[in-house]
């Protein structure tokens, strides 16, 4: 049985400037705490990812969403997508659509779910989740042993070169593969504003986990490398300069000899 508090607030906010804001789940460990973004357009916003699924993140943040909204999720691991059901425009890369259709890469909220070999290697790349991984729960009655993800089929189908117009700014899908087959990124050229998702993060980049592809993800970091950014809005931890930004991709590629 559960004997963790009922939060007193599951979301926290952070205004970032006059249109992005970040939102985030801080009862939930840092493996699974994702960055989610809403970002405010003219004509229509963007949510970037939705957060783990326990708490309703379309009730929480109804007062910051615009009435036209399209939530992208990066990719289609639950820490991103747990949310995604909830919201009735639903994008994401075709290589991650089926993944988000069935809820395939659910996992367990109850550590003693996992294996020591598999707490050993999260603790070894520097996520101890022994200790559980949340702080708290949403809700009375809530049963983290119980809980699954909710999969949801896309609406809308993305591809690298693809356009997400807000009417006053436009952001192009970055087809970034290595910690999944379909992760994205959304570049504004413009302002050089980069959300990176989880292809690129101010923490241990996890490149030996189900779907994950270090070659693709030397690739990525070869083509991320080159981007003119000033900023990086990442899906976990905080953002990132660009002085930042480079020293991350070339301290991973440095640890893979290249």
């Amino acid at each position: 049985m559960n004997t963790l508090k009922v939060a007193d607030r599951w979301f926290t906010r952070k205004r970032i400037d006059d249109t992005i804001t970040l939102l985030t789940e801080p009862e939930v460990h840092p493996l699974l705490r994702c960055n989610i973004w809403h970002v405010k357009g003219r004509s229509r916003d963007q949510v970037i990812d939705t957060g783990l699924g326990v708490a309703s993140l379309a009730e929480a943040a109804a007062d910051l969403f615009g009435a036209d909204l399209l939530a992208v999720a990066t990719h289609a691991h639950m820490d991103h997508m747990g949310g995604f059901h909830e919201f009735e425009n639903r994008a994401i890369h075709g290589a991650e659509a089926e993944a988000a259709t069935t809820a395939a890469d659910g996992l367990p909220l109850d550590v003693a779910e996992y294996d020591p070999i598999t707490l050993e290697w999260f603790a070894s790349v520097g996520y101890d989740i022994g200790g559980g991984l949340l702080t708290a729960i949403p809700t009375e009655g809530f049963e983290p042993a119980t809980h699954e993800m909710v999969g949801a089929a896309p609406t809308v189908v993305l591809a690298e070169g693809d356009e997400i117009d807000l009417g006053d700014r436009t952001f192009e899908v970055l087809h970034l593969p290595g910690h999944s087959p379909g992760s994205i990124g959304l570049w504004d050229q413009k302002s050089g504003v980069l959300f990176s998702g989880d292809a690129v993060y101010d923490g241990p980049l996890l490149d030996e986990i189900p779907g994950a592809n270090v070659d693709d993800y030397l690739t990525t970091m070869e083509r991320l490398r080159t981007l003119p950014v000033t900023v990086v809005h990442a899906g976990h931890d905080p953002s990132m300069d660009t002085e930042r930004f480079h020293e991350v991709i070339d301290n991973y590629m440095s640890s893979k000899d290249l």
